[in-house]
This record gives structure tokens, sequence and C-alpha cells, in this order.
């Protein structure tokens, strides 16, 4: 999945703070989060570069480590929680003669699922046998600790096993949350770190599930985790778009298009041409539904391209795309793009049809206006 940028990070609601304490720590926490983002950003980076969907691997910049950034807002946080601050100044008072002194010096792991925690980061980020070693080691520590089955989840090639994993990460971080702060957070999941290794394993089990043919339980997954956290930080509502068109029943359209309702500024090829079939599949017809494809091709001219078979799929998926470009529009058909168009034969024939009817002479090589080139025998050259 798209992992999307950062936004209202808050820091643990920690009972042995007091309101003032936490309230201060987190607006401190983000305050750090917020300087680091502007140093990034000040850096030389792709243009239009977003980070691509996670299935993927796909990232808009190589030398950004998510995992990375989140452990470092993890002992950020676990270090302005063990001060007394009053007030949002004194946070950030503190926070900037640790930075003059060369720090902030970052605390050592408290409790046993910090410490597995840590491993799990650090599992994360390994390669080969070692990631399932530092992933067990987590879980000897802390049997709490939900990213520690994620890795092992996904370094499993046996969806069984991969599900049982998945599945025991949910419950390790539903767990390590508590029944009453997963209640108190709903509605801004990601934005707290502690939860978001639960929303790692769910995503992975939502995943998993889809290839097993356990398609209701898996759509059902990725719209409780639209409930949680409305925001999508993760970008499951690309792959939930397709799999909604993918089924294509009626409760399913319905359902697809309040999705689309809920995303209403979305301007990537994966809404467009999402918003496009689900027309078709309501068997419109007409200007309404020409001016979807205009818009769609004005998103990204390559989609249908790739799955009328014009342009050939690259051998290996891209690591990297931008808004519009050949990447993009890789990406969101192998995300489940291809399996929706596919249902239904007539979409693709009226694909066909109207890429030819529609689209501009530079695109076709010809200069006559498209109204007029209906029913015109190709020149020859």
């Amino acid at each position: 999945m798209r992992d999307e940028p950062e936004q209202n990070v808050n820091t643990p609601s920690a009972a042995h703070q007091s309101d003032g304490d936490t309230t201060a720590a987190r607006k401190a926490a983000r305050s750090v989060t917020s300087a680091k983002s502007t140093t990034k950003s000040k850096a030389k980076q792709p243009t239009k570069k977003t980070p691509a969907k996670k299935r993927t691997r796909a990232t808009a910049m190589p030398a950004f480590n998510p995992h990375m950034l989140e452990r470092q807002m993890a002992e950020i946080t676990r270090l302005l929680q063990e001060q007394d601050f009053e007030t949002e100044g004194e946070a950030n008072a503190f926070l900037q003669q640790l930075t003059a002194r060369g720090g902030p010096f970052i605390p050592q792991p408290t409790t046993p699922l910090e410490e597995a925690q840590e491993l799990a980061y650090q599992a994360m980020d390994a390669t080969g046998k070692r990631r399932e070693t530092l992933a067990r080691q987590a879980l000897a520590i802390s049997p709490d600790c939900a990213d520690a089955y994620v890795v092992l989840a996904e370094s499993s090639s046996d969806l069984a096993k991969a599900r049982q994993f998945y599945e025991e990460g949910m419950q390790a971080g539903e767990r390590a949350l508590g029944a009453e702060k997963f209640a108190d957070i709903t509605g801004d999941f990601w934005g707290f770190i502690e939860s978001r290794p639960y929303m790692r394993a769910r995503e992975g089990l939502a995943h998993v599930l889809w290839g097993l043919g356990e398609r209701e339980a898996a759509i059902g997954h990725f719209q409780e985790m639209l409930r949680l956290n409305p925001n999508d930080n993760q970008g499951v509502r690309y792959n939930l778009a397709s799999w909604l068109l993918a089924v294509g029943g009626e409760q399913e359209l319905q359902q697809l298009d309040a999705l689309l309702k809920q995303f209403p500024e979305e301007g990537s090829a994966f809404w467009a041409y999402t918003a496009l079939l689900l027309k078709l599949r309501r068997n419109e017809t007409g200007e309404a539904v020409d001016a979807a494809l205009n818009e769609a091709m004005a998103t990204n001219p390559f989609v249908p391209f790739y799955l009328l078979g014009i342009l050939p799929f690259p051998k290996q998926p891209p690591e990297y795309y931008g808004f519009g470009d050949q990447n993009e529009a890789v990406i969101y058909l192998e995300e489940g793009g291809v399996e929706a168009w596919i249902k239904r034969e007539d979409d693709i024939a009226w694909l066909a049809e109207a890429i030819v009817r529609l689209a501009p002479p530079d695109l076709l090589g010809d200069d006559e206006p498209a109204h007029q080139r209906r029913g015109r025998p190709r020149k020859r050259k």
C-alpha cells in the first residue's frame, strides 16, 4: 500500500502523565517532527514524486526511511514523557537546549515492549535470515510486539502461515493498546505511533485474505481501517476501490461511490480511472462517460495503453512513481486495476473505441478533429 505523508502525529497519552504534561509533550513532538520534515523538504527531491503503494515497496525518496522516522518520533516521545512540562514553551525550550548541546539524548527503552519494538524496527530494515531472527528475539522479549509478527508474516511464502502471523500481530497490537486506548484514539489511529504496528498487521491480513479468496473479509478489514483512521495514511483506499470493483455487486458499487466521495480531492490515476469504471458499471453512456475518460486521460494518459496491450508491462515493478507518469499507470493496474477492468468485456471494448474516438490528434498521429474520426479508414503512409 501506499504510505501517505505524516499528519496529525500525536504522542502517546500515557496514564502516568498529567493532561497538561501530555499536551505539552504532544505539541513539542509535533514541532520536532515538523522541523525534520521542513529540513527534508529543502533537500533536492525527485519532481512530483509520491510514495508508491506498499506491496510494490515503491517510494519517492530512496534515502528516506519511514521506519527510522517513526522510530525517532517514538524515542523523542519517550524523552519528553520523562520530563515534567506544564506548557508547550517549556518543552520546546528543553529540546532547543538539548539540540544546542549536540542532542537530544535518546533514552533507553524502559519496558519490554519498547525494547522489543526497537528490535522490530531493526528487523524491518534487515534482509535475509536476520529479519526473522530479530523478529523472534523481539517476541521472546515481549509477545505484544505486533511488528515482529508482521515481519514473520512478510517473510513467509505460505499464505496460511502468513495469515496466522498477521492475526497474532493484530491480537498483540490490541493487547498493547488496551481496550480503553483503542476506543479513545478511534478516528485518528495513525496519529498515535503506538497504534501503527496494529494497523500494519491488519493491512497485511487483508491482503492475505484477498489472496486466499476470502474477499468479503478482506474488504471488511480495509473498511474498518478507514473507520479507525479516516485520513488513510497507509493508502488502503486504493486497493479497496479496486477490490470493490472486482467483486462488482450492487452493494459494492454503492460502497465504492461513498468511498470516492470520502476523498473528493484525490488527484491520482487510481481515483480517476476508478470513477470512470464506476460509471461504466452503472451503464452510463454519452457525454458524462466521455468526460470521465478525458479527465482520467488528463490525470494519466498511459493507463489505457497498458490495459489494451499497446505498451508492454515492465518485467519488474517500478520502484518510484510520479503523478501522471508510466510508473503510476503500471502500479495502478498491478494493484488491482487490471482485475477490476477485465471483469466485464464490454468495459474494455468501450475503452478501446473511446480512445480512438476521443484521443487528441497528436496522440494518434492525425490532424483531423476527433469528432470526424469515427468510421474513417486509416490513412496509408
